[in-house]
Formats: structure tokens, C-alpha cells, sequence
């Protein structure tokens, strides 16, 4: 954006957000769990729901494209940046409510948007609550759980949410439930959306059951994580989307491409779906690897990967 833009917007946010929650030229190898990509133009880090659609409002009203950012593990930063507004959703704005009882016996619980779905799951152990172990150990926020119906291990997102409070891009206050949410395979009605919708709040339905249970099934769930995926090198998670009837990582496996390089970037070698950082990896290097890895797939199976990461500029 220029000059004039950049001072308006920073203006308009600095009345109601603190100076110490706004950053030009943010580094996003700080933000994305690939440790790579340039700089943010300008970041905004949230503290509350009414900071989020103030956010949202004065962008909109400037014209300034928006990127909405959580724990950074589903996004792929190009290394020249990303321009305009970066809103960050992160550990500012992390509170889980306390047991709400339902009238048919389930309990809900409440967090904002920018809990992780570890803090997430630990209240919900925390209060002997089941349902939701299998997002124990996702590396992602609850928000961006929600908009893109993360699951694993059998489990999705859109089996325990029972509504979702967003802003829309222009600030306006949203309410959906399950139903209105149109959840998908890796995706519902916000992935489709035309302009950023921010959730802001996501409430999950949950069941009475035996902590010590619970706990056991978490650590297990932990266990397999540790065993099979590639935890102690920077990743963006899955990379790509499961194909139907198959798995992309036993398909990139069959067509030997298990610890395929290009630049820093490589096909893990303990798990052919992941994409791993070897140190020195540029954003290029990882959509180039992609790319590569696809064209392979598709020429030796038939099969068309698809990109889980969202590539942001």
C-alpha cells in the first residue's frame, strides 16, 4: 500500500488498538510453522473481539487487502511478502470459557478464536468432557480449525461445533451454526467466502465422560503423532489434501519420492504428506517442490494431488 494509505490505516486502528499490537514489515519466519516467507507489510496482533472487527472495518473502508494468520500452519508465505493488512489471531486472544450444561445433557464450551486446539482439548480434559481428543496435538488455532474443518484420527471439526461467531470484512458481527456453516472435506461456507471472514469464537458441544480416559486416548493420539510424523523439523502439517479413496502420502511413498528435494525444502522421510523445512528452504523452493511431487502423482497414478497450505502473497 502507499504511504498515505499505510498512515490512514494505522490511524484508524490506533484508536482503539495499542501501538505495541501493530508492526510494520513483521518477519513471517517468526509466524508460519514452515519458518519461511518475507515480511508482513503491516501486522495486527488481536486482542479482542471488538479489536477484530475494528480490524476488519478500517481495511475495508481503504481498500487494503487482508490476510488473516493463527498459528501459521496451514499457510505458505511468499518470499517477497505478504502485502496490506496482516491480522494475527493468536494468544491475546486464547480465552476458553467455563462448562456450560446443555438441556440434553451435553456440555458446551466457548474459546476465541485464537486458542489452540491443545489448550482447547486440555479444558475440555480438564472438565472430564469427550469428543474432541482427536484434535489433540493439530497444529493450528481453534479458528482456523473451524474454517477449514481440520480433523484427524476419525474426527473433524464439524462434529463437536455447535456455532461460530466470525466478522465479516467489514466488521459486521456474524453468528452460523453447525448447519449454516456448510462444513466440507477441509473446508466450509468461510473458505468460500468472497472477502476475509475472521472467526472470532467457536463453541463445541462435548460429552460427560472419564478424564482418566480421555487423558489416556490424548496421549495416545500424542504418541502416534511423535512415532509417524515429522515434529522435530519446521512443517506445515499435511500438505496435501486427501485424495477420495486414497491417501497422498502412501501415493507420494509408491512413486518414490520419500525425502524428494528441491532447494531446502523435502518430502519428509518419515512422512511422505509432509513438507519439511531442512533449514534453508524459501517459499519457491516448497511450491516448486509441490509441483514437482503432483505432476509425478498424477503421471504415475492418475491421481491429482491438491494443496492443503493456502500460498499467500
Amino acid at each position: 500500500m502507499d504511504a498515505a494509505t499505510r498512515d490512514a490505516l494505522v490511524s484508524a486502528l490506533r484508536e482503539s488498538i495499542p501501538k505495541k499490537q501493530l508492526a510494520e514489515n513483521a518477519p513471517m519466519t517468526r509466524y508460519t510453522t514452515l519458518r519461511l516467507g518475507g515480511p508482513a507489510e503491516l501486522m495486527c496482533e488481536i486482542a479482542s473481539a471488538e479489536q477484530l472487527s475494528t480490524a476488519l472495518a478500517a481495511a475495508d473502508a481503504l481498500h487494503v487487502p487482508v490476510t488473516l494468520l493463527g498459528n501459521g500452519s496451514n499457510i505458505l508465505v511468499r518470499d517477497g511478502g505478504i502485502r496490506g493488512l496482516i491480522i494475527h489471531i493468536g494468544e491475546q486472544f486464547a480465552e476458553v470459557s467455563a462448562p456450560a450444561p446443555l438441556p440434553d445433557g451435553r456440555i458446551a464450551l466457548t474459546a476465541q478464536a485464537g486458542a489452540t486446539l491443545q489448550k482447547l482439548c486440555n479444558a475440555a480434559a480438564d472438565y472430564a468432557l469427550t469428543g474432541i481428543e482427536f484434535a489433540s496435538g493439530i497444529p493450528g488455532t481453534v479458528g482456523g480449525a473451524a474454517y477449514m474443518n481440520a480433523g484427524a484420527y476419525g474426527g473433524e471439526m464439524k462434529d463437536v461445533i455447535s456455532g461460530v461467531t466470525a466478522c465479516e470484512s467489514d466488521g459486521r458481527t456474524v453468528a452460523y451454526t453447525n448447519e449454516e456453516m456448510s462444513f466440507g472435506y477441509r473446508k466450509s461456507r468461510l473458505t468460500e467466502a468472497q472477502g476475509p471472514v475472521a472467526v472470532a469464537s467457536v463453541t463445541v458441544c462435548l460429552t460427560p465422560g472419564d478424564e482418566d480416559t480421555i487423558r489416556a486416548t490424548m496421549r495416545e493420539f500424542s504418541a502416534r503423532r511423535r512415532e509417524k510424523q515429522p515434529l522435530s523439523i519446521p512443517s506445515c502439517g499435511s500438505t496435501f489434501k486427501r485424495p477420495v479413496g486414497q491417501f497422498a502420502g502412501k501415493l507420494i511413498e509408491d512413486c518414490g519420492l520419500r525425502g524428494f528435494r528441491v532447494g531446502g525444502a523435502a518430502i519428509s522421510e518419515k512422512h511422505c504428506g509432509f513438507v519439511v523445512n531442512l533449514g534453508n528452504a524459501t517459499c519457491a523452493d516448497v511450491v516448486s517442490l509441490t509441483e514437482q511431487v503432483r505432476q509425478i502423482v498424477l503421471e504415475k497414478t492418475g491421481c491429482t494431488l491438491e494443496r492443503e497450505i493456502r500460498v499467500v502473497e
